[in-house]
């Protein structure tokens, strides 16, 4: 051939369109994501806090997207075994998993081996909601402030007990944190979630507890719990007369559990980002957000970047508090 650029530019035109040939049908199957229903595995058992969540939004993603949502409950390991699942699917967009704050991000601290690595084998989503939990204590303890309960748990360490949720919860890991931060030891007693805590400290077996805002409302409503302060940055719609735990004294000190939505590693961003787009009209959704807080629950949607941010600054940030408090789970 005399003119070998023309050689050329045919030889880049045909592996130009080779190229394309090659990426359309990835393309044409993100952009027609999703095209069954999509597997939602929920790393808790049904009738809990987390299960009602991805109900509540259910519906409404499921419209947006045109397939519904299939929950799929598989509890257990403080969220490992469910969330094992999830890093080992197909990363096509039609499995994703609901995992909390322990799962993705204290699990690594407090487990000596992980099935997955929380940073490595997930694609972000967004993060769902937040839950704040609140120090109560009976009304003999007779104290009426946390200022004075540090002051009383330093003058008398032996008279305070604390119950919470379970070793390894958030709040086990939440009442640590308070003992950090406050320069106290109160002794810890775990119980089978926070139920079972808010009971007993209402019957005045425990002198105190951190619970969610469920298993305490009514009680503290009542005047039968004293209630001390509440373990997110700012105060709560329910309980707008109860201060932070930063606001009460302890600047900096924030403790929420979260649950937070999560893909396989490899699942295209495309598909990530139109179920972003679904997750945060449903979390916008004044109807969807007033049967959330009425779990006790906030609506918190993000973009995938932020929330895998936040995960990787909650890893941090408890890692140091479990290695300080020497937490181990097996």
């Amino acid at each position: 051939m005399k003119f070998p650029f023309l050689r050329r530019a045919l030889c880049a035109a045909l592996g130009g369109a080779t190229l394309f040939a090659f990426a359309s049908p990835a393309l044409a199957q993100d952009a027609a994501w999703p095209t069954k229903p999509i597997r939602v595995i929920v790393t808790f058992p049904p009738g809990g806090s987390a299960d009602a969540i991805v109900r509540a939004i259910a519906p409404r993603v499921s419209e947006k997207l045109g397939q519904p949502l299939v929950i799929e409950n598989r509890p257990g390991a403080g969220g490992n075994i469910g969330l094992t699942a999830v890093a080992k699917a197909e990363p096509d967009g039609h499995t994703v998993g609901l995992g909390a704050a322990g799962a993705l991000s204290a699990n690594v601290s407090l487990y000596p081996q992980m099935p997955y690595d929380p940073i490595k084998d997930f694609k972000p989503v967004s993060l769902v909601a937040v839950i704040p939990f609140v120090f109560v204590g009976h009304p003999s303890v007779g104290v009426r402030t946390q200022a004075e309960l540090i002051a009383l748990a330093k003058r008398d360490p032996s008279k305070l007990t604390i119950g919470h949720g379970g070793n390894g919860t958030a709040m086990h890991l939440t009442a640590s944190l308070f003992d950090q931060m406050a320069g106290t030891k109160i002794v810890q007693v775990a119980y089978r979630g926070s139920g079972p805590a808010a009971v007993d400290a209402l019957a005045g077996q425990i002198p105190l507890a951190v619970t969610d805002l469920p298993a305490a409302l009514p009680h503290i409503r009542a005047g039968k719990l004293q209630a001390f302060s509440v373990t997110s940055d700012k105060r709560v719609p329910a309980l707008p007369d109860v201060p932070t735990v930063a606001e009460a004294g302890l600047p900096g000190y924030e403790s929420v559990g979260w649950f937070g939505i999560v893909a396989p590693a490899a699942t295209p961003d495309a598909v990530v980002t139109k179920l972003n787009a679904a997750l945060a009209d449903a979390l916008n959704d004044p109807a969807t957000q007033a049967t959330i807080r009425g779990l006790g629950v906030e609506p918190a949607p993000s973009t995938p970047k932020a929330f895998g941010d936040y995960i990787k600054s909650e890893t941090t940030k408890w890692a140091k508090v479990i290695r300080t408090a020497g937490i181990k789970l097996e």
